[in-house]
């Protein structure tokens, strides 16, 4: 566990490493000016509970859809098994990327040693790539569905999330076999690469970093949905051509087109602040950056673990039916385990509420509820009176059993 004075964000975690604090902060230490922690105690405890409502809503979330995933079979599409991609990264940023940092903010400090700090480091950039790698997997099947009328497969959706991983496993393996490394940032709540080292090997790689993971996928995403868009407008200039079936499947893959659109949308939203701020540590505008700058980019980026599942249940009719079915199965076994409790220790059977009505030629009823069955017992005959003890001598009836769920 870490050691020493708790207020400094400078002590080596790792060899050879300079932890997160800027040139200004290590010239004052070196002074021997007292470092004061960041943030006050009630900061800490606001921040606490912020990353904690973030990990619980991301893994509860998450879960959710994982869980609808596997118990629902028609949820199980190619472009599905993409979007559950994305909820497993969202699922293990909650579990690993957002508990380091909640206990450090009940510690006021760094509480976790250097390998700690690596594995914190590595695991948020690990699966933050998978999470924008796949929206960029995403928008490209989206293009070759509604511009290329082109339908993929299971077999190119798996394809497809193993390149994603192995694509993201590159790059944040790279820091440990020395190209840059994982150093504690700024704001003492977290790790990532070391944006501030000026070694040319170092500088390269976050250049080239920026630009395979950021610039790339966006620059890919913008071009899909640029030909989407098109193909969706030519899809209203002909609309009046196409047959009723052409024209349902065309609004239905437009409504996933603007899901995926919508996710991408917020995704970005929540990691292009943090992005600025990276870049500009990384090309020497550190002074420019306290740690109440660094901390609100990094937890606003952890919040996007909780967006995406929102927009899968708000936007996609399949995934909203099976939750509303979901609930309901449980609502209504539990509703019907608590009628049948009280039945258990009674051994009266239950009595037959009979309604008779002479209209003409229609038949009686004879209704029999029980907590189990609603049993109809409809009898052709006016005049007979049907009792449960005479059963045996009624004449032909016929019986329907309607079960509950």
């Amino acid at each position: 566990m870490y050691s020493g004075n708790s207020s400094k964000t400078s002590v080596n975690l790792e060899p050879g490493a300079a932890l997160a604090a800027g040139d200004a902060e290590q010239r004052r230490e070196a002074a021997g000016d007292a470092a004061e922690p960041p943030f006050s105690a009630g900061t800490y405890e606001l921040l606490a509970l912020l990353i904690a409502t973030i990990g619980i809503l991301g893994l509860c979330n998450n879960l959710l859809v994982l869980v609808l995933y596997g118990k629902f079979k028609r949820l199980r599409t190619p472009t599905n098994l993409l979007l559950v991609n994305i909820s497993l990264s969202d699922l293990l940023v909650s579990l690993f990327g957002v508990s380091f940092t909640f206990l450090s903010c009940l510690r006021n400090r760094w509480v976790w040693d250097a390998a700690g700090c690596v594995w914190d480091g590595f695991s948020n950039s690990l699966f933050g790539i998978v999470s924008i790698m796949t929206l960029t997997v995403l928008a490209y099947e989206r293009y070759i569905r509604v511009v290329h009328a082109r339908v993929i497969d299971f077999a190119w959706s798996w394809r497809a999330i193993t390149y994603i991983w192995l694509y993201s496993l590159a790059w944040t393996g790279a820091p440990l076999l020395g190209c840059n490394h994982y150093t504690l940032e700024i704001h003492g709540l977290g790790c990532s690469m070391d944006w501030r080292s000026r070694e040319p090997k170092d500088t390269s790689f976050v250049l080239f970093f920026f630009l395979g993971c950021l610039v790339a996928p966006v620059a890919i995403m913008a071009y899909c949905y640029g030909h989407i868009l098109y193909a969706i407008r030519m899809f209203r200039c002909v609309e009046d051509l196409q047959t009723i079936q052409v024209i349902k499947i065309l609004r239905y893959e437009k409504k996933v087109a603007k899901m995926c659109f919508l996710m991408i949308t917020t995704f970005l939203i929540c990691w292009m602040p943090y992005a600025v701020v990276s870049l500009l540590i990384a090309y020497g505008y550190d002074h420019l950056i306290t740690p109440t700058v660094a901390v609100v980019p990094s937890f606003f980026a952890k919040s996007s673990t909780a967006y995406n599942p929102v927009i899968y249940i708000f936007m996609n009719r399949k995934f909203r039916r099976c939750l509303m079915q979901l609930f309901c199965i449980r609502f209504l076994r539990f509703q019907r385990t608590l009628k049948e409790r009280p039945a258990v220790g009674n051994a009266k059977p239950v009595k037959p509420i009979v309604m008779s009505q002479k209209t003409g030629e229609r038949p009686k009823k004879k209704v029999t509820f029980s907590s189990s069955s609603v049993i109809f017992i409809i009898t052709s005959d006016d005049t007979q009176h049907i009792e449960d003890s005479s059963k045996n001598t009624a004449p032909k009836i016929n019986v329907i059993q309607v079960k509950p769920l």
